[in-house]
């Protein structure tokens, strides 16, 4: 019997937006880099998603941010490591 490997993957929706984050992201770091953008009037706010890929996204005081969190099937690809980003077109 193969044992099953999980992973715990966090989930962010921005306004209407919604993103799988990387692995590596560290949440209490992006709730507190949130809050200080939508507390400067607006603010880019960076972060790795699923696929190893860069998202910049504009927050401000308006912006509805959610994050949740659930166990999934462990993908050995969700590294964080954008210099190795997978999931695109040429991705088969």
């Amino acid at each position: 019997m193969t044992e099953l490997r999980t992973m715990v993957q966090t989930e962010i929706t921005i306004n209407s937006g919604t993103y799988l984050l990387a692995q590596n992201q560290d949440l209490d770091d992006l709730r507190r880099r949130i809050e200080a953008a939508a507390a400067s009037g607006a603010r880019f706010v960076t972060f790795t998603v699923v696929g190893n890929r860069s998202v910049s996204v504009l927050v401000t005081p308006s912006t509805q941010v959610a994050l949740s969190v659930e166990t999934v099937q462990f993908d050995p690809r969700d590294t964080g490591d954008e210099e190795f980003p997978f999931g695109g077109p040429f991705d088969f």
